[in-house]
């Protein structure tokens, strides 16, 4: 990319859960392979594998109750995110032991380079804002979550 990857490269507003009722990290991801899958005309038990294969790598709970589930799909034309809220904090194995309640998820081609590392940086950045991750925590809708992850970028990236 010529350019640094923001938020509303990776977001579309369709690609956003306010209240993902999961109880489990397994839970969790299949739910978010299976909603990133349907909405990329992907398989999802293929997205699933490949991010159940990366977190037996080490786990994408990065503490602070964020999860960011990320791997290379094969059939993907461009890196893509989604975003989850869950119902309820889950066990996520985090770096700081604490439950997941906030899951960005980032899907990258199978061939992405350096931009899947890209996005990841983004997502992780934006995410560090713990004023952000309270904002996203009580929102009320759809909207203002994907309000909030878009408009976030411009505050992060300066």
């Amino acid at each position: 990319m010529d350019r640094p990857v923001t938020m509303p490269d990776l977001l579309s507003p369709d690609a956003v859960l306010a209240c993902l009722d999961a109880t489990s990290k397994k839970q969790v991801l299949q739910d978010m392979a299976q909603y990133a899958a349907s909405a990329l005309g992907l398989e999802a038990h293929g997205v699933f594998d490949v991010l159940w294969e990366r977190e037996r790598l080490g786990t994408t709970g990065v503490g602070f109750g964020i999860a960011i589930p990320h791997g290379r799909v094969e059939g993907l034309t461009e890196v893509r995110g989604f975003f989850a809220r869950l119902a309820a904090p889950v066990a996520f194995e985090s770096v700081d032991e604490r439950p997941v309640d906030l899951v960005f998820l980032l899907l990258a081609p199978a061939a992405a380079g350096a931009d899947h590392l890209h996005a990841l940086a983004t997502v992780s950045r934006v995410l560090r804002d713990a004023k952000l991750c309270e904002d996203l925590r009580t929102a009320q809708d759809v909207a203002t979550l994907y309000r909030l992850m878009t408009t976030a970028t411009t505050a992060q990236a300066a």
